[in-house]
Order: C-alpha cells, then structure tokens, then sequence
C-alpha cells in the first residue's frame, strides 16, 4: 500500500476500535449496528452520512474482517441478502441524499428486510416487458404514484417490510423506457403475499398482488421513465451475489458434499467415477479463483456485466456436482426426508441430503436471470457481438402483442 492508503488503513482500523469500546458487539444487534452505520463502517465506499466515508471499496474489506474477529453481527440482520446485496448499493447508487438517510440506516440495522418485486407471469426472463402498473396522483399528502400488478418468484416477501420494485408509468413509449423504479412498503394492506411451493417441496418464493399501493413520490429512485438503468445496476450486483455463493475456501459450497463423502467414505470410490469427481474438482476451483478475480474487480467500482458469466457457470456446475453427488451414493441418494410444505427462513443450496440438493439445482439456472438470457448478456456486453433482432424494442409497449 501507498503511504496515503496505510494512513486510511490506520484510521480504519482506530474507528473500528473505538466503535467496539463505546458499543458491544455481544449486546444489541440492532443498537451495535445503528452505531457501525453512525460511524460511516457500514459501507466505507458510500457516501459520508449515508453510512460510508467516501473511500476507495477495497477498504471494506479490512473493517469486516476487523469486526469478524470482534464477533460483531452482520450488517443487515440475518438472512437480508436482496438488502444487503441488492437493495443497499442501488439506493447508493441513484438514490438522493435524503433517501440514502432514509433508508439505508433501517436496512443495515436489519429493522427493514427486503423483497424484490421484479418479475411478473408474463415478463420473467423479459424483465422490460412488466405490465404492473404505476399511475401519479397528488393529494393532500402530496405526490405519490398508485400501482397494480401481480409479481412472481418474490424470495421471503412474507416477512419483508419493504421492497425494490419496477412498474410501468408510460405504456405510450418503447419497454425499455417506460418503467420507474421505487422502494414500496410491504405493510400497506393493499399487498398481498401468497406462498409458491416448489420442487423441493419448499416455499422459498411468493407471488405478490399489488391493488391500489400507494407509493409516495418520494419513494421513486431515480427518474420517472429510468428505471431500466437502475434496475440493471441491481441486477449486475443480483449475478455478483449469486456466482459468489461458490464461497471464498477451497472445496466449499456444493463440491464440499461431493469431496467429503468420496473421502470419508471408501465405499463411495468407484474407480470409474473417478475422472469425473476430478474433473468437477478443477472447475469448481477455477470458478472459484474466478470468483475472486470478480470480487476484487467489484471492490474497485459497481459490478459489470461479468457477473452474468459467474453466474452461468455457477449455475451450470451446481448442476453437474448435484447430478454427480446422486450417482455417487446410487439409491440412497434417491432419499427425500420431507415433502412437508415450509416456509424456509434461508435458501440452502448444499443442505439436507443428496436428493434435495439435485432438486434445487434446477432453480440454479432460472433464478436471478435464466442462463439463457445471461448468455446473450455475455455475448453483446462482453463480447460485443451483434445483438439479436428485436422488433419489440422499438414502438409503444401498449401495442406490443402480450
């Protein structure tokens, strides 16, 4: 490091310090971490009084690891990955001053969880053909915007008290410009959540009826008519999150249970199995240092369309080692414990026993942007080959077939 930056580590690390004094890490969570946001050690990288100092991201990473060894909560409260990972650096990112205030201290205490009301039945991998609706009034209490629709596939919108949401407030322009992007309260009695049960058998997801939600004005990030971009930014930082679930050790998230089970037990070892349990080794731990190389590139700004490759290929591996882990335990890997409907606080993508995790694999490659999609990302974005011919993306979307 450059003697500027072993100053700000220095300076980090005495904030740290004294923040850990005044407040324990082993008292209130929520009271620990409103004092964390308070000294500008949520996100280093945001803006001053919005819970950051204005520095370089990289920075981030020596406060956690600061207040990791204190044992200090997570920022965001249990389980707030949309939050934390999604919610967070998009209001960051587009939000005023006043909104950076407002929510990003409840968000980071965890008062606040979030949901992501993006897809709807009819505009899943299509995200920018939406039809949920959001029209401007003004009354008393001053401009707002009132919104229906139906959204799908919404991750823990029964306990979640707000909401990223993108709805359509001009069906007379092309898709892509006609939608805004706002923060909506999950309280207001107009919303209501139903439980999508899955092939697990789980209910990881929703889907959410909006019937007269009224959104104040002041809850629209970005402009009337942007939220397209805004949107991307949280779905660059979605694709981030997600191929990061590879985690940081070697041999961790799926090939963990593939890899322990060949070696603790010697039964499992068919010789003929052999090369494959190898193969899916090298390329777990490839995606893995690429998943290192993605983070430290992220550290040094927003997260790119690189992300969408990351995610492929977490996607496309979580399968095989999924498939792989079935016939290495031949019929016992057919078990299934519990068909039972549940409410799971948590996604576990590597829990219970083998057949569960080949069934939730298959979700890998559809949730946060189907494989197929992203492949087109990667191929226009990164590659900077012709897109596709798209008729839809010229004219009003009202006239568009649906």
């Amino acid at each position: 490091m450059s003697v500027d930056e072993q100053a700000v580590a220095q300076d980090l690390h005495a904030r740290v310090r004294a923040l850990l004094e005044e407040h324990d890490p082993a008292g209130d969570a929520r009271e620990f971490l409103g004092a964390r946001f308070d000294a500008g050690l949520a996100w280093v990288y945001f803006p001053s009084g919005s819970g950051g100092l204005d520095l370089p991201r990289g920075f981030q990473a020596q406060v956690e690891a600061d207040l990791a060894a204190a044992g200090a909560p997570p920022g965001g409260g249990p389980h707030n990955g949309i939050g934390m990972g999604m919610a967070a650096p998009t209001i960051a990112a587009f939000g005023t001053a006043e909104q950076q205030r407002k929510f990003l201290r409840p968000l980071f205490t965890g008062e606040h969880f979030y949901c992501q009301l993006f897809s709807e039945p009819g505009a899943g991998s299509d995200l920018a053909g939406v039809s949920t609706r959001a029209v401007r009034g003004v009354d008393s209490e001053g401009p707002h915007w009132i919104v229906n629709g139906q959204k799908v596939w919404t991750s823990s919108a029964q306990k979640a008290q707000r909401a990223i949401l993108v709805a359509r407030t001009d069906p007379t322009v092309p898709k892509h410009q006609g939608l805004t992007y706002f923060i909506c309260d999950m309280t207001d009695p107009g919303v209501e959540v139903r439980p999508l049960r899955q092939i697990t058998g789980e209910a990881e997801f929703n889907e959410v009826f909006l019937t007269d939600v009224r959104v104040p004005d002041a809850n629209r990030l970005g402009d009337e008519g942007g939220g397209w971009r805004v949107a991307t930014t949280t779905l660059n930082n979605e694709r981030v999150a997600i191929g990061a679930r590879t985690g940081f050790p070697r041999e961790a998230g799926h090939i963990s249970r593939v890899t322990a089970a060949w070696r603790d037990d010697p039964a499992l070892r068919n010789p003929a199995m052999h090369d494959e349990m190898m193969r899916l080794w090298v390329e777990a731990e490839v995606l893995r240092l690429t998943g290192e190389r993605l983070r430290q590139q992220a550290a040094s700004g927003q997260p790119g369309p690189e992300g969408a490759g990351m995610k492929v290929a977490f996607a496309r591996l979580a399968q095989q080692v999924s498939g792989f882990d079935i016939e290495l335990h031949a019929e016992s890997g057919l078990r299934y414990d519990d068909w039972t409907l549940r409410r799971p606080e948590t996604v576990d993508l590597i829990g219970r026993e083998p057949g569960y995790r080949y069934l939730r694999a298959r979700g890998n490659s559809i949730e946060g942007g189907t494989s197929e999609i992203l492949r087109n990302t990667i191929s226009e974005r990164i590659l900077g080959l012709p897109g596709e011919h798209r008729v839809d993306k010229i004219g009003a979307w009202k006239d568009l077939d649906r």
